[in-house]
């Protein structure tokens, strides 16, 4: 029987999320400039009213050599936990041994969308975690809990890959520095990531010897462009879905008005995009996205990496996709060596 635990490999330290809103050749394309740009991990947001994550990033695995690929994040809801491993174990054999799995609770109000309410999220998480190693191992794996599996196995043979567990709230993070190989805190604000940093040490006081390395990482909604009004404006789609599903003590944190987060959640739901983008405020851009020019997100970015292993930028990037992508490759490469910017 093969261990549980993945191998050791280089980790993941400069990401981007890639949204497949976009044909899966153009997000091919994007991950391919990323890679260029010297990032070392890509993922593929997870949305049903998005392309399919899972062809994106087998096109993503065919366009790239050495950055990892991941979905960025997959939930137990709308996928079987069974079937996650077997997508998450086939991408990782297409791109020769670079994937890894990122899973969490998903996006409540596009879940709404399906009617499907999240039910003991935590449980459901690690849960998913625990069938997916087990299949991984190649075991036949009967579980009755959130997750129910019976006598389910994997008729090929699969590495192990590590499982990065995406969350914001206290209980989430926790479990994630106690079970999972890392972390992606959806968060865009240093004093979310100095609170969140402290709950996921508390988890990792706990975790097993056994359990290898763990990454920090944030996972943060960037908008970057040499306009900062185009960068900021260009935030309002995602701080719109980030408001919605954020915990009232995260706005709370950030003095936002409960009442405009579930007016945003209600529009989200209500399929009234546009009305949600417009009720986007300055405050909810500066607390759910780092946006501006190169050296405002630069400046964040720095500040984030002191509570983080490593740093993801997530959608948007910013109004024009290419162009953030090669903005972002100067930032990290700043940031990393400042003796590359003189």
């Amino acid at each position: 029987m093969q261990s549980n635990n993945p191998p050791h490999r280089e980790t993941v330290r400069w990401g981007v999320e890639l949204t497949p809103d976009l044909p899966p050749r153009e997000v091919a394309a994007l991950g391919a400039s990323a890679e260029a740009a010297g990032f070392d991990a890509a993922f593929a947001s997870c949305h049903y009213n998005n392309r399919d994550p899972f062809v994106a990033l087998d096109r993503l695995a065919a366009a790239t050599e050495t950055i990892r690929l991941g979905p960025g994040v997959a939930n137990p809801y709308d996928t079987h936990p069974a079937r996650l491993a077997s997508q998450a174990a086939t991408l990782n054999e297409v791109s020769d041994g670079r994937a890894l799995l990122g899973v969490g609770a998903g996006d409540r109000s596009t879940l709404a969308n399906l009617g499907i309410e999240r039910e003991r999220p935590l449980r459901a998480v690690l849960e998913t975690m625990q069938v997916a190693r087990r299949l991984w191992a190649g075991e036949r794996v009967d579980h009755d809990g959130t997750v129910r599996v019976t006598d389910a196995g994997l008729n090929y043979e699969a590495d192990p890959l590590p499982v990065f567990v995406g969350g914001q709230g206290p209980h989430m993070l926790r479990m994630a520095g106690k079970h999972a190989d890392g972390v992606l805190i959806n968060a865009a604000h240093p004093a979310d990531y100095e609170w969140a940093s402290e709950q996921v040490a508390i988890g990792r006081e706990q975790r097993p010897d056994d359990r290898g390395p763990f990454t920090a990482a944030a996972f943060a909604s960037v908008s970057i462009a040499r306009d900062a009004a185009a960068a900021r404006d260009a935030a309002r789609p995602p701080v719109a879905f980030i408001a919605s599903g954020a915990p009232e003590p995260v706005l709370e944190r950030h003095g936002i008005d409960l009442e405009l987060a579930r007016d945003v959640g209600e529009a989200i739901e209500a399929g009234e995009f546009e009305r949600a983008f417009g009720l986007v405020t300055p405050d909810l851009v500066d607390a759910f996205c780092v946006a501006g020019t190169p050296a405002d997100v630069a400046e964040r970015i720095a500040t984030i990496r002191e509570y983080t292993d490593a740093f993801v930028a997530a959608s948007p990037l910013g109004p024009d996709r290419e162009t953030a992508i090669e903005l972002l490759g100067d930032v990290r490469a700043r940031l990393a060596d400042p003796e590359v910017a003189q």
